[in-house]
């Protein structure tokens, strides 16, 4: 299955405004499309201005850019982690999906209702926190049950430093944090990798304003900025509404020019997509020619071998090795062909780290 990142937030934050923008990312960007696979799931292309300028050097018959899955999941409320409103299935929802998109309602409008009567995002986000942090304790009671006399007998070194981490987790959600501000080495994440914690997943604050506050934001922006301060986490500012707005313009420079008068260079929608993207841990690289420019999606540290294998799994079986010219080399001498003539082409083996940009060529044997 595909990496996703889920949209969580409590019920009219602008949750559902922000996936239908989503939903109209095409017409945010040329020829960048949208499906959807189930009634909550879009399949969401991620906009690469280096993807366009490389059809446009090359002239190919197609072009494929990559995308990620976007789940919006719907509103939580009190108590969740106790069965209310949609409870259980609501936090399985977020328990599926890799990263996490939480949406924060930072306008006042009297039209629409708050679920507690007022606009604030800080206790909008504590609500939500609290319920995922309570579901993650009962997840770490429930393990620490079941390996404290493996590990109090010592003859199970395993079991020992796996109570040793899930006790410091315990510790840091009694204290009302997310389990992703505990530090943990590779080694130890390895130990306790199943544990799937709601609350240790890379997440996305995005705060939803009006036209006004796109650009600035505003003093409730200021305050989830505050908020945040010591979280492994990034903040984004989208006004929702005239994303919704801009979206139904008819064509690409109407829409550029709308961006261009709120003082936006690009729309939030494809910020979204890109921060997601960059949540997800994910980078690309390329193949382009004649026939195809085409993006591919890896896991950042990915080597050679396996990043061939996102293209067919038997070029990671007959990996040789892999001819690669980076990005600015290849706009800059305008062909593959040029920069071979120029040196510009690196041979590298099955060590080879690859590089987000990069645009590669493997050679192979089966």
């Amino acid at each position: 299955m595909a990496l996703q990142c889920g949209i969580v937030g409590l019920p009219n934050v602008g949750k559902s405004t922000l996936f239908n923008c989503l939903s109209n990312a095409k017409a945010q960007s040329a020829n960048f499309p949208f499906c959807t696979i189930e009634p909550n799931v879009g399949i969401i292309t991620v906009p690469d201005e280096r993807l366009i300028k490389l059809a446009e050097i090359d002239n190919p018959k197609r072009v494929i850019p990559t995308t990620i899955e976007i789940v919006d999941i719907a509103g939580l409320v009190k108590g969740a982690s106790k069965g209310e409103g949609l409870g259980n299935k609501f936090l399985a929802n977020i328990r599926n999906t890799n990263a996490i998109i939480h949406v924060l309602r930072c306008f006042d409008n009297d039209n629409i209702t708050h679920v507690d009567g007022s606009v604030d995002p800080v206790r909008d986000k504590g609500i939500i926190d609290t319920e995922l942090q309570l579901k993650d304790l009962e997840t770490i009671e429930n393990r620490i049950a079941k390996v404290a006399k493996q590990a109090q007998t010592g003859g199970d070194k395993i079991a020992k430093r796996q109570y040793d981490i899930l006790v410091r987790y315990k510790d840091v959600l009694e204290q009302g944090l997310c389990a992703r501000t505990l530090e943990l080495d590779k080694e130890e994440r390895k130990v306790v990798s199943d544990l799937n914690l709601l609350t240790d997943k890379p997440v996305l604050y995005v705060c939803n304003v009006d036209e006004a506050s796109a650009v600035t934001g505003n003093a409730h922006t200021e305050a989830v900025k505050a908020a945040i301060a010591d979280e492994k986490a990034e903040m984004l500012i989208v006004a929702a509404a005239t994303e919704s707005d801009i979206a139904e313009l008819e064509s690409y420079e109407e829409r550029q020019m709308f961006l261009e008068d709120m003082g936006l260079q690009e729309s939030g929608v494809n910020r979204l997509i890109k921060a997601a993207y960059r949540l997800l841990n994910l980078e690309t690289f390329f193949t382009t020619g004649a026939d195809e420019s085409r993006a591919w999606t890896y896991s950042r540290g990915t080597k050679a071998p396996q990043a061939a294998g996102v293209i067919h799994t038997d070029f990671e079986k007959g990996f040789i090795r892999a001819e690669v010219i980076k990005y600015a080399d290849y706009v800059e001498l305008g062909s593959e062909k040029a920069c071979r003539d120029a040196g510009k082409i690196g041979i590298e083996g099955k060590e080879y780290v690859v590089e987000d940009g990069d645009i590669m060529h493997f050679l192979f044997n089966v």
